[in-house]
């Protein structure tokens, strides 16, 4: 049994999030013992399975997100391994600025990198992100390992909604469009209204008519981006003439967001050059197709006209994958059947359980090793 501690600066709701839960779990499962430690906690905005976390002793610190403190970590006792989980550089996160914020950021990319390099395992999300790992961090020679995020499919597979979990305001016999994601400009959420306005040329009015576009994403009033570009797409598609075909909601619950992924017809993902994106692995495991931008992590989860659609990231590319779901029902559901068995056969959650203990349990016995030989 290993003693694993997971450092994460909020454990909230989101893909990161998801992550960390789901590597816990998938260790709690192999017998080991996991506990948290994180700046920012709420009960009442968080992923269910954290709400009985424990403190414990550990052997292995699990860390994601900010590398800084692992110089920090490497001093305590009794000397814990350290693992380091990057979902992409965070350099490459920082929006590009003036003279003075490239000097600004000079000392803390070189840090980042530096930082990242002590510690004793390096995971990355994808084979994107670790082409990119190696192309920005020159000065780390390992190669980092690549550990797809995974979906805790017992969750989707056991839990039952019930009514007061349903969202109301869907009308029956609606084709329902869902997107997931964070309240973020960097999530390119306005291309989803722009292709819905666009798939009305592409659609007879009855066809239209049955048609519902529904927005959900993590907010937190506490970050001001949230609050400001969930009202920028509220005005947008009261601009764009389409108020009463578009439905965005604040941070569903786990239980309504199972609802929405079982109610929707096809999920549509924005975000251009994702790290990897499990929302779409969540899409195809309850047989979603799901339609996507042509780059990053989707590249390697979705199947191109098998298990949806990868797409230039334009409102007309979009719009027409978008009229093919709505024209052909027998082929969305046999892309959406397709989509269920490729999570089984490649992203299963315990293909990823079985190689984060492998990981986990390979450092440790590396760590006992280089103590006896001293």
């Amino acid at each position: 049994m290993v003693r694993i501690l997971f450092v994460h600066p909020d454990l909230g709701i989101g893909g990161a999030e998801r992550l960390v839960v789901d590597a816990a779990l998938a260790l709690q499962n192999k017998g080991h013992t996991v506990s948290f430690l994180t700046n920012h906690y709420d009960p009442e905005h968080c992923f269910e399975e954290t709400k009985d976390a424990k403190k414990e002793r550990y052997d292995v610190v699990f860390c994601d997100l900010i590398s800084l403190g692992i110089p920090i970590m490497r001093l305590a006792r009794p000397n814990p391994k350290i693992l380091f989980y990057c979902h992409y550089p965070d350099q490459l996160l920082s929006k590009p600025g003036n003279l003075l914020k490239k000097y600004y950021r000079m000392p803390l990319n070189f840090l980042e990198e530096v930082t990242t390099g002590q510690a004793d395992g390096i995971l990355v999300n994808s084979k994107f992100t670790s082409r990119v790992f190696k192309e920005t961090f020159k000065r780390i020679s390992v190669d980092p390992d690549i550990l797809y995020p995974s979906l805790n499919t017992k969750y989707f597979d056991e839990t039952i909604v019930q009514e007061k979990d349903q969202i109301s305001g869907i009308p029956p016999g609606s084709f329902v469009f869902l997107s997931i994601n964070r309240y973020e400009r960097k999530k390119n959420l306005p291309l989803a209204l722009h292709a819905f306005k666009k798939l009305q040329e592409h659609v007879s009015p009855h066809e239209w008519n049955k048609l519902l576009l529904i927005m959900a994403g993590g907010y937190d009033d506490r970050v001001l981006e949230n609050v400001e570009h969930f009202d920028e797409l509220e005005d947008l598609a009261e601009d764009m003439g389409l108020r009463t075909k578009i439905k965005l909601l604040r941070s569903p619950s786990d239980r309504e967001k199972l609802f929405l992924l079982q109610r929707t017809q096809v999920l549509v993902y924005t975000p251009e050059n994702e790290h990897f994106g499990i929302v779409p692995l969540e899409g195809m495991y309850l047989a979603k197709p799901v339609i996507a931008a042509n780059s990053g992590g989707p590249t390697e989860t979705i199947i191109h006209d098998q298990t949806g659609f990868l797409c230039d990231p334009q409102p007309t590319s979009f719009a027409a994958a978008m009229a093919k779901c709505v024209k052909d029902d027998r082929n969305c559901e046999r892309m959406g059947e397709m989509g269920r068995k490729r999570v089984q056969q490649r992203f299963a959650f315990e293909a990823f359980s079985n190689k984060l203990d492998n990981i986990v349990t390979d450092l440790v016995n590396k760590g006992d090793e280089s103590k006896k030989q001293k």
